[in-house]
């Protein structure tokens, strides 16, 4: 898979898919992007409901796209901050080197090993890596995976429709609503009326 990377514009790194001629972040920031969609928007609002309903399982997070590892990076941070116990599901089909992944500058800004870390978690287990964050990566595509677990919050962070359709239609969506517990959430970048629709829909 041929990828270029790129410094956006608060200082992070993204990269660019030249296969599906799409970037993994936006370039107007890819870490101000993950933290205000995946982590505002979606992790901290499954805590708080976690909080409230006095749970004792880890909370449940499903993202679809591993891709670099940032979201999965964030969560973490997030579940050592709060003391929230996490276990954290990824599935990707095409994912990028080991090499690639310790290019990327997400270390160097939080002057940590984490992204490393996650980079060189074996594929298709649960790995323990803290008291509050266990993380499973599978090697998948997501029309092919199944899963047992019902997840407190989802990201949803595939290519763009224009890149990858077919994983933004309505039978997609369906599915994904039978992972997810009564009062959980899904959250995206994406804002195509072809999404809202076939969300809607399902």
């Amino acid at each position: 898979m041929n990828t270029r990377f790129f410094l956006t514009a608060d200082g992070s790194h993204t990269l660019f898919n030249e296969a599906l001629n799409a970037y993994y972040h936006s370039i107007h920031g890819a870490l101000e992007e993950s933290n205000h969609i995946f982590i505002n928007l979606g992790l901290r609002e499954a805590i708080n409901g976690y909080l409230s309903n006095g749970n004792i399982d880890a909370l449940a997070i499903f993202e679809m796209g591993f891709g670099t590892g940032l979201n999965a990076l964030l969560t973490w941070r997030e579940a050592e901050k709060m003391q929230v116990p996490i276990y954290y599901v990824a599935v990707e089909a095409y994912p990028i080197t080991e090499e690639e992944g310790l290019q990327l500058n997400y270390d160097v800004l939080f002057q940590t090993d984490q992204l490393s870390t996650l980079h060189h978690v074996p594929w298709g287990e649960p790995i323990h890596l803290s008291p509050y964050f266990t993380i499973e990566k599978q090697l998948s595509t997501l029309q092919d995976f199944a899963t047992p677990t019902r997840f407190d919050a989802i990201y949803y962070d595939a290519f763009a429709p224009s890149a990858q359709p077919e994983l933004w239609t309505q039978e997609i969506f369906e599915k994904l609503a039978t992972w997810l517990k009564t009062g959980s959430n899904l959250t995206t970048y994406c804002s195509k009326g072809y999404f809202k629709r076939n969300l809607k829909a399902a």
